[in-house]
């Protein structure tokens, strides 16, 4: 499916749509279009040549034919779309952490990804030794900006601000790790390889040091609180048709590499 968003060209609807989401209230679709939200994050959601595709877009493509709606995808910079998200209803926005912080605005629709996070770090840095989670504040790390990663090095790891870089989007993420302006960045060991294939590694030629298992999330596909609730009726019961899926089943049980090389430790973490 084509990324592309065509915008209504009747004055009196754009109208109706701003003054609706200035006041936070849900607007009717038109013509069975639902718009969509989504970042750049291989393998899950990857855009290459005008299309949108990747593992968890095949299952929301799935929902979406079972609703009879058809995507109007938009792709932003991972804050861009959760802002656009969580201040628009009738907005769908995957493949979202379901935190604490964002439980009461959004309605969760279903889940439709499956991520364990650790920290990652080029091979050849050898002068980077981690073996607790203390180690890492000596270090600069990078990670996404409004991520749920990067709340929980800033509030529970307590990374300095200083040896913190928020960038928009995990492909930017990845580019300052390979040059050299990043020490760590945090990723899922099972969503690297269009990374490495992008930047001609070999996956020995960068190593995971440690592996947090608060950071162990399924992630979903939502809308703002307040969206139109037949919409919402019809995108649950449209899951729940692809709940077996081959597709969900797929990404829903990507995990850790396994054998030698994966270059994890466990550390538990404290979350108060």
């Amino acid at each position: 499916m084509t990324g592309k968003w065509n915008p209504p060209v009747s004055r009196a609807w754009l109208l109706r749509l701003f003054f609706g989401a200035a006041l936070g209230v849900a607007m009717p679709l038109a013509a069975e279009n639902l718009r969509v939200v989504l970042e750049v994050s291989p393998p899950h959601q990857t855009f290459e040549n005008g299309k949108v595709s990747g593992l968890t877009t095949a299952v929301v493509e799935l929902m979406l034919q079972q609703a009879k709606l058809t995507p109007q995808y938009e792709v932003y910079p991972w804050a861009r779309a959760f802002r656009l998200a969580a201040t628009t209803p009738n907005v769908l926005i995957y493949n979202m952490a379901r935190t604490p912080e964002r439980e009461q605005q959004f309605e969760w629709i279903g889940k439709v990804g499956s991520y364990k996070f650790g920290f990652l770090k080029l091979a050849k840095r050898q002068d980077i030794q981690v073996q607790q989670l203390k180690d890492v504040h000596q270090y600069v790390v990078g990670a996404q900006r409004d991520d749920f990663s990067a709340e929980w090095l800033k509030n529970v790891a307590r990374q300095p601000a200083s040896q913190l870089q928020l960038q928009p989007d995990v492909v930017e993420t990845w580019r300052l790790l390979v040059n050299g302006k990043l020490d760590l960045m945090l990723d899922d060991p099972s969503a690297i390889d269009d990374m490495l294939i992008k930047h001609k590694l070999k996956l020995a030629e960068v190593e995971f040091v440690l592996f947090i298992p608060e950071l162990e999330q399924q992630t979903w596909i939502a809308l703002k609180k307040g969206s139109d609730p037949k919409l919402i009726e019809r995108l649950r019961d449209a899951y729940q048709q692809v709940e077996g899926s081959a597709e969900l089943k797929k990404v829903m049980e990507l995990g850790l590499p396994q054998g030698k090389g994966t270059g994890f430790d466990l550390v538990k973490t404290s979350l108060l």
